[in-house]
């Protein structure tokens, strides 16, 4: 083999090297962040069997976060400058999972939608993609749909432990929710395809509500709020948030 030929090569594999122990060290940070999610996720779990444990639950789940916080800063000093989405893969379907547990977190505290701006600074992250490390829009987005889903089942082991209004509300927030997303122009991806199934969560806790209604389990006044609740799925409204002042005091 002729030396200059040789010399292209092993600059080649100098290269396959580095990224090869650069990745490496990037899924073995993205392992304790997904394990400290999954803690937080247990931790959550709490809230479909008992009502009086959904406070501390909330409280310990944060402590979670805090892990998962320290996991993204290794990260964001560890992608070289310009090269996010190189590498977005290896974190992605797990910040979406995260984005999840916090938006449901915030959701039990205080009632209302997390916005990407608390979500990122929870877990130190820009909303920018000019400063590099950042949460990408639509990990965000998908995050929140993960939270329908959640509180759908919420609704229903609402109802099995006796509170017969968390359903209402939970019928509310969703439906806002929905109407939010029906004002984004998604393509046909990945993302569409989540966006799809809202309408089924929607439909499910709908039926909840109604059943709540025709069974005298609320009273009159309450039932037909409900009903009219659940109706508002398809109402142009935009999805219930509070300012992000108030969340960052909260965060």
């Amino acid at each position: 083999m002729q030396n200059n030929v040789k010399n292209i090569f092993d600059s080649f594999n100098d290269y396959l090297v580095k990224e090869q122990e650069l990745r490496t060290e990037i899924r073995d940070i993205v392992r304790d962040i997904d394990q400290a999610a999954k803690e937080a996720a247990i931790a959550l779990q709490v809230i479909h069997s008992s009502i009086a444990d959904v406070s501390a639950a909330c409280a310990k789940a944060r402590t979670f976060f805090d892990t998962c916080r320290e996991g993204y800063a290794k990260l964001a000093a560890l992608i070289p400058a310009g090269q996010y989405y190189r590498y977005h893969d290896h974190w992605h379907y797990m910040t979406q999972r995260i984005v999840f547990l916090i938006a449901l977190t915030i959701y039990l505290e205080k009632g209302f939608l997390v916005t990407r701006d608390t979500a990122a600074d929870i877990l130190g992250l820009s909303v920018s993609q000019q400063q590099g490390f950042h949460l990408d829009i639509e990990d965000y987005l998908v995050g929140i749909l993960q939270l329908a889903s959640e509180l759908s089942r919420y609704a229903v082991n609402s109802v099995i432990l006796g509170d017969y209004e968390k359903p209402l509300t939970i019928s509310k927030f969703v439906a806002d929710l929905n109407s939010g997303f029906r004002l984004l122009n998604l393509k046909n991806d990945s993302l569409r395809k989540r966006f799809d199934a809202l309408k089924y969560d929607v439909k499910k806790i709908e039926e909840i509500v109604y059943d709540i209604s025709i069974r005298g389990l609320r009273t009159e006044a309450t039932g037909a709020a409900a009903v009219g609740g659940a109706a508002a799925a398809e109402a142009p409204s935009a999805p219930t948030a509070e300012p992000a002042a108030a969340e960052e005091k909260q965060a």
